[in-house]
Parts: C-alpha cells; sequence; structure tokens
C-alpha cells in the first residue's frame, strides 16, 4: 500500500483533532467513567430490602442523603445503585480531589487519541480511495467497509493505552494517586501483557459505533453542503455542515451502541468480579437491569456532541489547509 502525500495529511489532520477533540472535554471524559464503573463511591452498593438505607454521622444515624459511605442496622437482601447526576459526580471530583481529578487520565489519552486518530482517519482515506476504484463510490457500503478497518486496526493497536487511561480515571486519590507508570507496572505485575488487553473484545463490538458513526456522517454532510456564490459563505456553510453532521452522526451511534462502553469499563476495573465479556454483561443486567447498561449516557451525549463537531472540523479544516499550502 503505497503512502502518497494526501495519505499523510490524512494521517496528522486526525492527530490534530483527535487532541483538540480529547483536551476540550476530558472533565466530561472523568464523569462519564465514573459512572459507568462499579468502584466509584456512587456505585453499587448493598442495602436491606424494604428498609430505607442510613448513614453514620457525628451526632448518630440519620436517613443516607445525596452520596456518601453509608451502614444500615438490618440484614442485608437487595442491592441497588444510586441515580448520580452529570453535575453532582463535577461537584464531588472537585471536593475530594481537587480540579486536577478532572484530568486524571489526559496524559494517557493525548496519547492515544493523537496516534488513534491519526490511524483511523489515515486508514479510512485510504480505504475509502481504493473501495471507490473497485466498487460503486461513496456508497454506505464503502462507508461501513472503511470504518471498520480503521476502527479494527485503530483497536488492535491502542487497547493498552485506553486501559491505562481508564484505571487513572478510576482512581479516586488526592494525595499519593496513581501515576501512568505505577499503572502500567501495576498491571503487567499482576497480569502480564495480556492484562493490558482487558476490555478488548468490548472494545471490537464497539466498532460498530464508529461504523454507525461514519456512515451517517457521510449521508448527513452530503446532504446539508450545498453550493454558494460567495465563496466565504460556502466556507462557512460547508464547516457547519461538518459541524452537525458529525455532532448528529455521533449521538445516533452513541445511542444505539453504548451498552458495550460499560461493558468495557468494568472489563478494565481492577479486581476479578467481571471476567468476560457476557459474563459481564449478564451481571449488570442481574444486579441492575437494563439502566444499569445505560449508565453515563446523559454525560456521553454531553461530551460526544461537542467533541465529535471539534474532531470533524478540525479535521476537515486541517486537511483543506493542508492541501491548499502542499
Amino acid at each position: 500500500m503505497d503512502v502518497t502525500r494526501k495519505d499523510v495529511i490524512h494521517f496528522i489532520a486526525g492527530g490534530i483533532a483527535g487532541t483538540a477533540g480529547a483536551a476540550a472535554t476530558c472533565p466530561l471524559e472523568v464523569v462519564k467513567t465514573r459512572i459507568q464503573s462499579s468502584t466509584a463511591p456512587f456505585g453499587l452498593h448493598i442495602v436491606p430490602k424494604d428498609v430505607p438505607p442510613f448513614r453514620v454521622v457525628p451526632n448518630g444515624i440519620m436517613p443516607h442523603v445525596g452520596i456518601s459511605t453509608w451502614t444500615s442496622p438490618a440484614s442485608v437482601t437487595e442491592a441497588v445503585r444510586p441515580t448520580v447526576g452529570m453535575w453532582h459526580c463535577i461537584c464531588r471530583i472537585k471536593e475530594t480531589e481537587g480540579y486536577r481529578g478532572l484530568f486524571k487520565g489526559l496524559g494517557p489519552n493525548l496519547m492515544g487519541i493523537i496516534p488513534a486518530k491519526a490511524i483511523y482517519f489515515f486508514t479510512y482515506a485510504k480505504m475509502k480511495k481504493l473501495l471507490n476504484e473497485v466498487m460503486n463510490p461513496d456508497t454506505p457500503l464503502v462507508h461501513i467497509c472503511s470504518s471498520f478497518v480503521g476502527g479494527f486496526t485503530v483497536t488492535t493497536l491502542t487497547s493498552p493505552i485506553w486501559l491505562v487511561k481508564t484505571r487513572l480515571q478510576l482512581d479516586q486519590k488526592r494525595e499519593g494517586k496513581l501515576t501512568m507508570q505505577k499503572c502500567v507496572r501495576r498491571v503487567y505485575q499482576q497480569h502480564g501483557l495480556s492484562g493490558f488487553y482487558k476490555g478488548v473484545t468490548a472494545s471490537y463490538i464497539g466498532i460498530s459505533e464508529t461504523v454507525i458513526q461514519f456512515v451517517f456522517y457521510e449521508e448527513i454532510k452530503s446532504r446539508l453542503q450545498f453550493s454558494n456564490h460567495d465563496r466565504m459563505d460556502e466556507d462557512l456553510h460547508t464547516l457547519i455542515s461538518i459541524g452537525i453532521a458529525g455532532s448528529l452522526s455521533k449521538a445516533i451511534a452513541t445511542c444505539i451502541a453504548y451498552p458495550h462502553e460499560v461493558v468495557r469499563t468494568r472489563l478494565r476495573e481492577e479486581g476479578t468480579k467481571y471476567k468476560s465479556l457476557a459474563q459481564t454483561f449478564l451481571l449488570i443486567l442481574q444486579e441492575e437491569g437494563k439502566s444499569g447498561l445505560y449508565r453515563g449516557l446523559t454525560t456521553q451525549l454531553v461530551r460526544q456532541l461537542p467533541n465529535s463537531a471539534i474532531i470533524m472540523v478540525t479535521y476537515e479544516s486541517v486537511v483543506k489547509v493542508m492541501e491548499l499550502v502542499s
């Protein structure tokens, strides 16, 4: 596969776009991961059936309110997971871990997102070009195949980085917090190289989200773009079309394929409770019901809409600028 100057442009543009999106929405990424997990303070708690939960306070025992560690005098018979709002989670992280807590995992996130987006857009553009030469050009089938190849390549190459990022985002300590080096060492000591690929099966299933997104993105973008005699107005409308197409396509894809994200986060947690893709999926259903598979969806949508718009507008803009100056 020959690499052309245009391929390099797509590679660089993808890296820049991924960096912009990740840096702008990192706090919401941390919040989403915490809500998805079972290890955060507002995770799954065992409580007595038909008895209101209580928490220990300095002056005795009072009904539990908000999010805190609590106990109950009655026997344990039922498991529940409190519903936690996005803003409540942000405030708690800021209170217990400081503002830096909202940017945990940003280092590996950028380390992963830059090559991930660069590799994805490069592979997607290359496959799209190749398939357009042997198939009906720019059809949904071309976009599906291109997205799948791009997603599979990126997932295989970058999965260890995402595992480290998730572990760092789930770390709730202000002092003596988990560092990237400590995390890598701990995972390797406990599980060897295979430990860095926990949750990769869920990630492969998650390729369907990327495929759905790019099929809808290409379709929405083509419908929204139109010709205009004023070049400046045409460029502005093109950017707006790209932003809308990026946001809408990601929202649709996220809603359809979201459960794999919750399963993947649980598999990447420390501990042995979640062992495999099917076991984790069924365990979440058993303990939390269907709603458990959609924990953090609102936060994900709030994060993904601007993130996708930023990524797609940045990507298309960088490609256009680099093609003009080359």
